[in-house]
């Protein structure tokens, strides 16, 4: 479907070299090597010219004014978070509708009785008025006195980590560089800290300088030069870390993986345990009121046990206030278990299960209530997903029993998603968490399990603005991948364009989204750009490919590796069922999908331009050769496989997008969206496929590429997110015939 493209764009000239590598006796043609070098006069003049040539065909898509009207007014509603309670205060982030950025508050609580006093405590827009700087993360001590915070610039992700007397506001240690995708765990009295970050760069090699992390105490008021290494030296260079510390300052956790391979080792030490030369007292050795040098040499010596190491699952810990230890592992539970065991002796055979696995239910988090309302019955709240919709249960803590002998003790407002259950530190009897669907915006609610209460929900805090939201009809549909496998996906639509069936009126122009990998399930949430498409009359599905784990981490599996095929073949039954169903047609439809998720739609649209009419791919990897070179590839080849490896390198062929770019072949429209900042996916990816897919195509449908200065793979400020939201859908409805301005088709 030419009609909507009177012509063939004027795309700028692109050298094409002659090279072919020879790998493990495969021959890998790269004529575009050329553009992986954004500073070579070459990039950087043809990259110019893809720009104005976007400028000039953005300009020709109707209703990309009112795309952006309408998307900020769907994101009116602003942002509430669930809140983290620490003694008397609580914090939470906040957005109102015509903020860059969400800001963090703290509630102070009134000893009298009378209402909480709420300030901000961090607004990146006061830091930075451009709107580049970015709030990565925070965490309050223990006590509440102190908050360490990391911030970035421009997209980078190179968090820099501070301290902030939260009663003051004022900055009480830092900077610290170097703390990318740091955790912080505060010991007690907050006088220190564990947390992660990057060696000094001039000890490894420039190509190595992303990795190489490592686990450090750090003790307020001291030089970061001083900081002691705990954990991580002689270990793979890729390896992330995680840290905690047991609300009594007793247990140290550490957890480490090799880059995103799902899974991980754990060790644990008591801290209350003397390093060789102490008192021997535990009593007086955990003591956070020891003198500073008493304490010091007790956090930098810790005596770290396994708790699991060299298993091929995923295990997470949580030591309780019973001091039992609580692990969370897909050990011979793909969807997911829960176990218990003694932190003095916690390795696997000691593990007794709570909570076993759920044949259809994946178990996402857990939340021990054992405040003094509910006497000598604590009680464990189970949240789950049941294919990508979410549960919550109640079960007694003792023995994992649930507590009315089924699983659907707490009734949530729809069928959707949470988030994460938060309880009070100290205990309590009532948990947090956030809930939204396809039409409401994350609501924080709050459940309370005591006898009277019997595990119910009361909305607890709304979004600060209010929006508008359509009326849609959203569907679960389930179908057949290539294999037999079956998928599911949510299709949403107008109310008006279904019938009292839920079925399709009539073919509409559609939007397919996808992901698949790295275990990340696509759960019900809103997104303004959803609405506004299906608002204007356009259809828009979701489908919940293996390579999340929608399904438990089996699931993911089935998805990654040599494996990696079914993923496409999933998207593209979910395409056919779409056409089938008579939802679209296939010159109705675009695929859509960033990160990985522009892998999958790369692999689409040269496996399948007959059954897509236009690709919408974003900050996507493309060249699956050479993809360990460049940003954090290398921590991806435990998910994707190494071009180093002679049995893997054909995994990588049989799908690398740019190497299946044939000449003479009609693809579909295609808008590459890439991030000059962005320090994961290298944009020298979609650089390489778009000429490549500029050289090779006999369609006039447009292969354009946006690219974005000052912003990354990340957050950014909500207007760049609308601008960008804007585009790709201008660009889908003029690939896809729907009139944005008028929702006409």
């Amino acid at each position: 479907m030419d009609a909507p493209w009177p012509q063939r764009p004027p795309y700028p000239e692109a050298e094409r070299l002659d090279l072919v590598d020879v790998l493990h006796g495969h021959r890998v043609p790269d004529p575009y090597r050329w553009l992986e070098d954004p500073v070579d006069p070459r990039s950087r003049a043809w990259a110019q010219a893809q720009r104005e040539l976007f400028t000039a065909q953005a300009a020709t898509w109707p209703g990309r004014d009112r795309a952006a009207g309408r998307i900020r007014a769907l994101l009116g509603s602003g942002v509430v978070g669930v809140p983290v309670w620490r003694r008397g205060r609580r914090f939470f982030v906040r957005r109102e509708g015509n903020q860059e950025h969400a800001v963090l508050m703290v509630a102070e609580t009134d000893p009298a009785g009378g209402p909480d006093t709420e300030r901000v405590l961090l607004d990146p827009m006061a830091m930075d008025g451009s709107g580049l700087t970015t709030l990565d993360s925070w965490q309050p001590s223990i006590e509440g006195e102190l908050l360490a915070y990391q911030v970035s610039v421009g997209g980078n992700e190179e968090s820099v980590l501070r301290v902030v007397d939260v009663a003051t506001g004022t900055e009480v240690d830092g900077p610290i560089d170097r703390a990318r995708y740091s955790p912080v765990a505060w010991v007690p009295g907050g006088r220190a800290f564990y947390y992660v970050r990057r060696i000094d760069p001039v000890r490894v090699p420039e190509d190595e300088r992303q990795y190489h992390r490592r686990v450090y105490l750090h003790r307020l008021g001291t030089p970061v030069s001083a900081d002691v290494e705990i954990f991580g030296s002689g270990l793979d260079l890729r390896s992330y870390y995680g840290v905690s510390v047991s609300r009594d300052g007793r247990w140290l956790t550490v957890s480490a993986s090799t880059g995103t391979a799902p899974r991980n080792d754990v060790w644990i030490a008591d801290l209350s345990a003397p390093p060789a030369g102490e008192s021997g007292n535990p009593e007086r050795d955990a003591d956070p009121g020891r003198d500073d040098e008493e304490l010091a040499a007790s956090l930098a010596a810790p005596q770290l046990r396994p708790v699991a190491v060299g298993l091929d699952a995923r295990v997470g810990t949580h030591v309780g206030r019973d001091g039992r230890l609580y692990v969370a592992t897909d050990l011979d539970a793909s969807r997911g278990r829960l176990a218990v065991t003694t932190p003095t002796d916690p390795g696997p055979s000691t593990w007794t299960d709570l909570v076993g696995e759920d044949p259809e239910a994946v178990l996402e988090d857990f939340a021990i209530l054992d405040g003094p309302e509910l006497g000598d019955e604590p009680v464990l709240l189970t949240s789950w997903t049941r294919h990508a919709v979410a549960e919550i249960t109640v079960h007694r803590l003792a023995d994992g029993v649930p507590l009315d002998g089924g699983r659907s003790r707490v009734g949530l407002p729809g069928l959707g998603a949470v988030g994460p259950l938060v309880t009070r530190p100290e205990g309590g009897h009532e948990a947090w968490f956030s809930f939204t669907d396809h039409t409401t915006p994350p609501h924080v609610y709050r459940v309370d399990v005591t006898q009277d209460a019997a595990g119910q929900v009361e909305l607890y805090a709304v979004p600060p603005g209010t929006v508008a939201v359509p009326e849609v009809s959203t569907r679960q549909v389930t179908y057949t991948s290539a294999d037999g496998t079956t998928v599911r996906m949510f299709v949403i639509a107008r109310a008006d364009a279904v019938d009292a069936e839920g079925r399709p009126v009539a073919p509409l122009p559609a939007i397919l989204y996808g992901y698949g990998g790295f275990g990340v399930p696509l759960n019900p949430g809103y997104s303004a750009s959803i609405l506004a498409w299906v608002e204007t009359g356009g259809v828009y599905a979701v489908a919940n490919l293996r390579g999340g784990t929608e399904e438990g981490e089996q699931w993911h599996r089935a998805g990654m590796l040599g494996a990696k095929h079914h993923v496409f073949e999933d998207f593209h039954a979910a395409a056919e069922r779409l056409v089938a169903d008579g939802w679209t047609t296939a010159e109705q439809l675009a695929a859509s999908g960033g990160s990985n998720g522009g892998l999958l739609v790369g692999a689409a649209l040269t496996q399948r331009p007959d059954l897509y009419a236009a690709v919408i791919c974003s900050a996507p990897l493309l060249d699956m050769v050479r993809y360990e070179r460049f940003g954090l590839g290398a921590t991806w080849n435990v998910e994707y496989g190494s071009a180093s490896d002679p049995e893997q390198l054909p995994w990588l062929l049989s799908y690398s997008p740019y190497h299946h770019v044939r000449e003479g072949v009609g693809y579909p429209a295609v808008l590459f969206t890439v991030f000059d900042k962005d320090t994961r996916v290298d944009p020298l990816h979609a650089r390489k496929m778009c000429a490549a897919l500029q050289h090779a195509t006999a369609s006039v449908r447009p292969v354009l590429l946006r690219s974005e200065g000052d912003v990354g793979h990340g957050a950014r400020a909500v207007s760049r997110s609308i601008a960008l939201s804007a585009d790709t859908l201008a660009f889908a409805a003029a690939s896809t015939g729907l009139d944005p301005a008028t929702g006409e088709r």
